[in-house]
């Protein structure tokens, strides 16, 4: 969260200095104009969540009701003398917006303005690539794949888990994964755990592993009770061939059902591009 801090204050330092006011104090008419009065709440909503937000003034407030939801209001007064209220920043995960807050009768203010990336500044940020939505867009996409690596799969206890499909685009796998639990007994998912491990072990204390966490995942489910399928997406990352992708399947405590399904390097090349 600090690095998306970081990276927002420079950028809105530097596009104040491009796009606002000028020297001599002049608006530069190149921002768009948004309109506020105190008993109407404007609402922008963004096409991605919204990281950070500038209000150059003190006499308008704001919240974030939702993640990609931004509301603002100025306070009792604000416009008595003066209609010009300052700039307002809105940064997302690839794009910000800046806008000139002015005051206006009630019946003239903005209520929802609606944002999307092609109205913003793109942010040049390593750290991002896609945002959540776009991921979000392409989990979708995955999920209406017919399955490739049928190969893949391990069961134990009835329990199966199997690897469908492995893709990439840009700097991320998306990995789509199932498991049908063969039993009456519905499962309840305790934990999946993504780790590089070796693919043989000689010793237990020689052994190692490093685990590596999804950075977005389509569904949160909890239990099932038969059928399970989730796209999960990690940062590209690749491991050497005398190591496995190994995932991790476990039920909560105290029971016994657990399965680990173990992919090699070469299905993790073997990625389409998405």
């Amino acid at each position: 969260m600090k690095k998306y801090m970081l990276a927002a204050l420079l950028v809105t330092w530097s596009i104040r200095i491009l796009y606002g006011q000028t020297e001599t104090g002049s608006v530069n008419k190149d921002i768009p104009t948004v309109h506020v009065n105190e008993i109407v709440s404007t609402h922008f909503i963004f096409s991605e969540p919204i990281r950070y937000v500038d209000l150059s003034s003190k006499s308008v407030v704001g919240d974030l009701p939702v993640e990609n939801v931004l509301r603002v209001k100025p306070l009792p007064g604000s416009g008595d003398s003066i209609s010009y209220l300052g700039i307002l920043t809105i940064v997302g995960q690839k794009f910000m917006m800046q806008y000139h807050v002015r005051y206006v009768a009630a019946e003239k203010a903005d209520k929802n303005i609606t944002v999307s990336s092609q109205e913003g500044i793109s942010l040049i940020t390593p750290e991002i690539t896609l945002s959540e939505p776009e991921m979000k867009s392409f989990c979708l996409d995955v999920l209406a794949q017919k399955r490739s690596a049928r190969r893949v799969k391990s069961k134990v206890n009835r329990l199966e888990i199997s690897l469908n499909n492995v893709f990439t685009i840009g700097n991320y796998f998306f990995v789509d994964i199932s498991a049908h639990n063969k039993t009456n007994i519905p499962y309840s998912v305790d934990q999946l755990r993504f780790k590089i491990e070796d693919k043989k072990i000689v010793k237990a204390t020689n052994a190692q592993s490093v685990e590596i966490s999804p950075v977005y995942a389509l569904y949160d489910t909890k239990s099932f009770k038969s059928k399970y399928r989730n796209i999960f997406v990690f940062e590209k990352f690749t491991f050497p061939n005398e190591k496995i992708f190994s995932i991790e399947l476990a039920e909560k405590q105290i029971s016994g059902r657990q399965v680990v399904l173990r992919v090699a390097y070469k299905d993790m090349l073997n990625a389409d591009n998405l």
